[in-house]
């Protein structure tokens, strides 16, 4: 294979784990929560990755995130290296690259729908004017503009996931993790999150990768990883 095209290929990987292990101590005992995981996610990929409580898929997503790090291995995103990569470097991936749904939503209560949505752009700096039409065109692509002023405690499941999910993309990541971003909505509700997170990857060509243990969840995504025990045990094309 030429050195182009292998060039092309590397520009076309949105993230690659290579020999990823995680270990964590437990008085006298060492849990393996990953064990040698590779993987890789082109850009504008849908990828599930599905397992039973306990098998390391939320480790795995929230090392992805940069919210936690690997005992060895490597994770490469947007071709920086995490092991390598400086403290602006991580905090740029952060603010800019990486979007993240969490299953509780983990909305701050004391702001409104508009200010969840908004505080990422506050923290990056981005400009008050752009900022504002920036979580008004969230809103309204999630459906909620009717919304904007109410807190959390005022909103159900379904919109408070919608309102986690706009604020994940405020300051429009190339790559949107999702953990359980279901797992807490009624099947009805769990639906319309579903499509909708569907919607963004097809219409922005946006990177997902999404942690569930249900199998109707994740036949949504184009590639299925499945977990056991700190592996990868089995690929599923779609």
């Amino acid at each position: 294979m030429s050195a182009t095209k292998n060039s092309k290929q590397e520009g076309n990987i949105a993230v690659e784990c290579i020999n990823l292990r995680k270990e964590y101590k437990l008085g006298d005992f060492t849990i393996q929560a990953l064990q040698s995981i590779n993987l890789k996610v082109k850009k504008g990929e849908f990828v599930a990755i599905m397992g039973p409580s306990g098998c390391g898929k939320t480790t795995l997503l929230n090392i992805i995130g940069t919210l936690d790090r690997p005992t060895d291995g490597k994770v490469i995103i947007e071709n920086i290296d995490l092991a390598n990569a400086t403290e602006q470097q991580i905090t740029f991936l952060r603010r800019f690259k990486i979007g993240i749904v969490f299953q509780f939503y983990n909305l701050l209560p004391v702001l409104t729908a508009f200010e969840n949505v908004e505080l990422p752009m506050i923290i990056a700096g981005v400009d008050k004017n752009v900022r504002q039409k920036r979580t008004l065109d969230l809103l309204k692509k999630v459906g909620l503009e009717g919304r904007m002023n109410h807190k959390p405690d005022e909103l159900s499941g379904g919109e408070r996931q919608r309102i986690a999910i706009a604020r994940a993309l405020a300051n429009n990541p190339s790559i949107l993790l999702a953990d359980e971003p279901t797992g807490d909505l009624d099947s009805e509700t769990g639906e319309q999150i579903l499509e909708l997170i569907r919607n963004i990857n097809k219409e922005e060509n946006q990177t997902v990768i999404m942690v569930t243990h249900d199998r109707k969840v994740a036949e949504e995504a184009d590639i299925i990883y499945h977990m056991k025990d700190g592996l990868i045990v089995k690929t599923e094309i779609l």
